[in-house]
């Protein structure tokens, strides 16, 4: 996609939105909006696979197909293939066009335009369909959160209704070219949406969306010099774009991941079939992952993750977790408070021989004491885990201005007697008011990372010994020096120049006195001379 062309496309979304701006908060409206763009895409799905079904019948247009036994033949074939089935009648581009009055061609005096309760019955039918068949988790409820009778849509059902056929007809418009394999404007256009979303939503600590930039610097990490990954898992996976990151740098043959809030969870599950991956392909479940991990007997060769920043968990509280295999054996538990090592050890416990985690997580992990120490420690120490610190600017998350680090994480490390440390947090550009990593920010990480050299103000590598010097406190400022000296200041010079200043005041009073004289007034000084005479 051309720049023009995503500059096109993020304004026709935009335009979407802002039917539905200020009827309800960002994070509401956002359920109706990606909602109806995957309802638009199954639809498409649908018609472009039904349409090859028929490129050898005498109908070749699927909308045009009225016969029974030809909709049960397709029916069968595409709940085998795209795990679904939409008639005819019940694709996107049919309900638009009665919603704004088109529900007859040869009647255009047709007016009955009331579409939410058949539109309420489609997407209940799309996951109906799936009933009894693999793709039936995949599918569960995933419209759950679209209610076509809220009365934030319109105090009756008339303006609910209109409002909808406007947003669907808007929608229409825009062409997701999805038959055409190299393109994934849909991708890009759910991309968008979720991160303005997240923009106007305000999540606290970025933890419903993760910034593009930051999601390619994990993704290119867990994946370095690797062009195929079996497994990629991220635990926290909120709308699954870490996921789906990965997938841009090398070829992923499964997707796991697990998310503990409803809404998102459904997102996660939207976006994957929206970027084409089939629904075999994928296993994402909804829970917490702390307390009912979903995939604790897998391992995983590339994880990412980009847990809540000092989410609360039952910690202690929970007798099971002083002999949960995930937690036992570092001595001390995770304080309840703060559960950024209790992710970091549950990562650890998932992540497979030959794999790479990369997690963001906030900068108190790096020297906070008490068990986060003991923790930290035991990592580093016995398990000889932790490859790399990464400082990340301030400011570049949604709805936190905190700084971040990046951990990564290996079990059979190359590079074991050191640890990497890059402060990468002066390196930013302004937008607004949020600081953004650019290409280049993110080339510079990554080409440190691959070379592991020590840069002055940049990059620093640690042998472990100086590690256990510092009592395994990992504060990057101890390690990478970017502390710039003030230039010499030379008194001699500035005492030369106030006594020239000085007498410039001088000559300056006396103008001011002579011009005040020949002009009869007062000099604006003279109180102060007379106390200086007196």
């Amino acid at each position: 996609m051309t720049e023009q062309q995503k500059q096109k496309l993020e304004a026709q979304l935009w335009k979407i939105a802002n039917e539905l701006r200020g009827k309800m908060d960002a994070d509401e409206f956002r359920d109706y909006i990606l909602g109806f763009i995957f309802y638009k895409y199954l639809s498409e799905k649908q018609c472009i696979y039904a349409n090859k079904l028929l490129a050898t019948e005498t109908i070749k247009d699927y909308t045009l197909v009225q016969d029974e036994e030809d909709l049960k033949y397709i029916a069968e074939d595409s709940l085998e293939k795209l795990g679904y089935f939409l008639k005819p009648t019940q694709l996107f581009s049919a309900i638009s066009k009665k919603g704004n009055g088109k529900v007859d061609g040869n009647n255009p005096e047709a007016t009955d335009n009331f579409i939410l309760d058949e539109l309420q019955t489609i997407l209940n039918d799309i996951e109906q369909s799936t009933m009894g068949n693999e793709s039936e988790d995949d599918f569960n409820k995933l419209f759950e959160d679209i209610d076509l009778n809220s009365t934030k849509l319109g105090r009756t059902a008339e303006a609910r209704n209109a409002l909808i056929a406007k947003v669907l007809t808007h929608l229409d418009a825009i062409d997701f070219q999805l038959d055409q394999v190299e393109s994934d404007v849909l991708g890009d256009a759910y991309e968008y949406l979720i991160g303005q979303f997240a923009s106007g939503a305000g999540k606290k600590a970025g933890e419903f969306y993760t910034p593009q930039q930051v999601s390619k610097i994990l993704a290119k990490l867990v994946t370095l010099d690797k062009t195929k990954i079996r497994s990629a898992y991220d635990p926290t996976c909120g709308s699954g774009s870490l996921l789906l990151r990965i997938a841009k740098e090398a070829e992923v043959s499964e997707f796991f991941g697990q998310e503990l809030n409803r809404t998102t969870y459904n997102l996660a599950r939207m976006n994957m079939i929206l970027h084409d991956v089939h629904y075999s392909h994928f296993d994402i479940k909804q829970e917490d992952t702390l307390e009912e991990p979903a995939h604790k007997d897998r391992r995983f060769e590339a994880i990412v993750a980009n847990p809540p920043f000092s989410a609360k968990w039952k910690g202690s509280d929970n007798p099971l977790n002083e002999t949960d295999d995930r937690f036992s054996q570092y001595g001390k538990l995770a304080p309840s408070s703060k559960a950024d090592f209790a992710f970091v050890q549950h990562i650890i416990h998932q992540l497979a021989e030959n794999g790479t985690a990369a997690i963001v997580l906030p900068h108190g992990v790096l020297f906070r004491g008490a068990a986060e120490g003991t923790i930290r420690e035991y990592i580093i120490r016995e398990q000889n885990y932790l490859d790399a610190v990464i400082g990340l600017p301030a400011n570049i998350f949604y709805g936190t201005s905190i700084p971040a680090c990046v951990l990564v994480l290996k079990k059979c490390r190359v590079h074991s007697e050191n640890i990497l440390f890059i402060d990468a947090s002066k390196e930013f550009e302004k937008q607004g008011n949020q600081n953004v990593l650019t290409d280049a920010h993110v080339s510079q990480i990554i080409h440190t990372y691959k070379q592991r050299k020590t840069i002055e103000k940049y990059a620093y590598v640690a042998p472990l010994s100086e590690i256990a010097e510092n009592d395994y406190n990992l504060n990057i400022p101890r390690y990478v020096d970017t502390f710039e000296a003030e230039e010499t200041v030379d008194l001699t010079a500035v005492a030369h120049a106030l006594a020239g200043l000085e007498t410039q005041l001088v000559e300056t009073d006396a103008t001011i006195a002579r011009f005040c004289a020949e002009l009869g007034i007062a000099t604006p000084f003279a109180s102060t001379l007379q106390q200086e005479k007196n």
